[in-house]
């Protein structure tokens, strides 16, 4: 697990799980504490690792797992709905969750702590809205941000079409942009960061890992292909 300090209220609990945890079980190369039933894991060890998941860190209830379509659908955690890419909460008790292995994982607060949220940020997911949603859902945007791991920039290669829509977009996210030998490279946390600051939300840590580069730590589907696991990282409000 990565436990996050970053300044939360004391009453907000937040985790990044990792690749690997003692007990964890997982076949055909996805070891071993991968927690995606659509990655072509075996359900029976993803459903063990769900539940060793809510055990090994005393979590106050199941989480809300989504189905994460790179929308910029944000859910109600109490919802019945579970397509969507960001989900907050007002309730004690109620786990907010996403699973990357590379996209941005968005961690948000408000002040107080009385509600909470995260958010599944991928390229595709922010051309398409989803940080200004999963913004835009809180009461209030007066917001502290915390970004878990993602993919870094020297290895987020994209096309030039990639760059165009987010140009198209802001022309302001060109400043997440470098270009090498014909190609770019996206700083995903730099282009979050513009966003986020254009939406007045200016207390934001992390962006300092690399899910490519970390392999002892993290899944990465740009490493891996198909054998990438996923992460989970989760939030909530205690019931304290």
């Amino acid at each position: 697990m990565t436990q996050l300090s970053v300044g939360f209220p004391s009453k907000v609990k937040h985790l990044s799980t990792t690749r690997y945890l003692k007990g964890g079980t997982s076949v055909g190369g996805y070891e071993n504490f991968n927690l995606a039933m659509h990655t072509g894991d075996n359900f029976e060890s993803v459903a063990h690792n769900q539940a060793l998941l809510v055990q090994h860190y005393n979590l106050p209830s199941e989480p809300k797992w989504l189905n994460q379509t790179h929308s910029d659908i944000c859910l109600d955690a109490q919802s019945n709905d579970c397509e969507g890419d960001s989900v907050i909460t007002c309730e004690k008790g109620v786990v907010c969750a996403v699973m990357t292995a590379d996209c941005l994982p968005i961690f948000a607060s408000n002040q107080s702590g009385t509600q909470v949220g995260v958010a599944h940020a991928g390229w595709q997911g922010i051309l398409n809205g989803v940080i200004e949603s999963f913004i835009k859902a809180f009461d209030e945007h007066d917001l502290l941000i915390h970004f878990g791991p993602a993919i870094c920039a020297k290895n987020l290669e994209v096309g030039s079409e990639v760059f165009e829509q987010f140009i198209a977009k802001d022309e302001k996210l060109s400043m997440a942009f470098t270009q090498k030998k014909g190609k770019y490279h996206l700083d995903i946390y730099q282009v979050a960061r513009i966003i986020l600051n254009d939406l007045d939300v200016k207390v934001i840590t992390g962006g300092d890992q690399c899910t490519v580069e970390q392999e002892e730590k993290y899944f990465s589907y740009r490493r891996d292909g198909a054998n990438s696991g996923r992460m989970a990282h989760l939030i909530w409000i205690t019931t304290e």
